[in-house]
């Protein structure tokens, strides 16, 4: 799998969420074995440039290589310099969000939005791919409306337009999260055009994924929601694509120095008081249907400092490992129906 000249290690991609794919997320992603990762989605206007939320979901400091950065909005030149401010800035691919389905965003006639108006689509994709000199990718959906789906007029756009690959989500605007993705038309699409196809949703285990793949023909994959809490995710598909063996559950002690050490980075990231408040929902996601979890988080949202948060997260781990070695779930972790990616535009 490639990406313009950029080869990644595997298949396995970390789409883009909205208070989610930070650097920190992002980076941690690619050491349990993702290939690749998108950025936060950074919208094009440029007057929000100076906002501590648009500087953060930019810093691509220290991040493996290739950086990809998420651009949105709805105007082609506003979208166009966006993209030259993010390279210039040490984004090495951007990506273009056409995906994204909460009202707030569509409203603006961005993210999903945009599916409605091909003319429109085609002005963006021409204008970013001729703005700057490294790869333009394109994440989006099926279509706008059920029953009006449009994804194979917007494939052939896309790759007439330059852009160097392609993700897709197999639902339409209209979907929203419910129901199940759909990958029939992502397989039309991928036979339909050269450049790279990513499939897209409800992409939760190494057999879906391994199943996803065998339906779809796309090049790569990209998880989501289910990377939440559960980075390892990369290094399980990863093997199991590879041997056709499911790894057993992580060990507790894995799992609570992993998630102590994505607190110390989160916490470094954004600072005191930010960094304990947006270090819950991971903590959450991390402990979803373990044993005594919702006691425990009810007990860590009362936390108010990072270093109370950090001891209580360790004691709880360390009360874990008397149930065993390694994780035990009472229900499967599943993600609630919600996208993150509610970007400010």
């Amino acid at each position: 799998m490639h990406i313009g000249p950029y080869p990644l290690v595997n298949n396995l991609i970390v789409a883009p969420m909205a208070g989610v794919t930070d650097r920190p997320f992002r980076m941690l992603c690619k050491r349990f074995g993702a290939g690749h990762a998108v950025s936060e989605m950074i919208t094009a206007d440029s007057s929000m440039r100076s906002h501590k939320k648009t500087l953060n979901r930019a810093n691509f400091e220290g991040e493996l290589a290739p950086v990809s950065a998420q651009i949105a909005g709805s105007d082609p030149q506003l979208l166009a310099e966006a993209a030259r401010h993010n390279v210039a800035h040490g984004a090495q691919i951007i990506d273009i969000n056409m995906g994204c389905p909460v009202k707030k965003v569509c409203n603006k006639l961005a993210g999903s939005a945009l599916l409605q108006n091909e003319d429109l689509v085609a002005d963006i994709l021409h204008a970013v791919v001729r703005a700057v000199d490294v790869p333009v990718t394109l994440k989006t959906r099926l279509g706008f409306a059920n029953g009006e789906e449009n994804i194979m007029r917007v494939a052939k756009i896309a790759e007439e337009a330059g852009i160097a690959a392609l993700a897709i989500h197999g639902r339409t605007r209209e979907d929203m999260y419910l129901g199940n993705a759909r990958y029939a038309l992502i397989a039309q699409v991928k036979q339909s055009i050269q450049i790279p196809v990513i499939a897209n949703g409800d992409i939760d285990s190494p057999q879906k994924a391994a199943l996803v793949l065998k339906e779809t023909g796309a090049d790569a994959i990209m998880i989501g929601r289910a990377a939440q809490g559960r980075p390892w995710i990369f290094r399980e598909i990863a093997h199991y694509l590879a041997s056709g063996e499911l790894l057993p559950a992580p060990e507790v002690v894995e799992v609570r120095d992993v998630l102590l050490g994505h607190l110390d980075d989160l916490y470094a990231f954004y600072g005191e008081y930010s960094g304990c408040r947006i270090a819950r929902k991971h903590i959450a996601w991390y402990t979803k249907g373990l044993r005594g979890s919702n006691e425990f988080r009810q007990a860590m949202y009362a936390q108010e400092s990072t270093a109370g948060q950090a001891n209580a997260t360790r004691s709880y781990f360390d009360g874990l490992l008397i149930l065993g070695e390694r994780l035990q779930y009472e229900d499967v972790p599943k993600q609630k129906e919600n996208h993150n990616e509610s970007g400010d535009l």
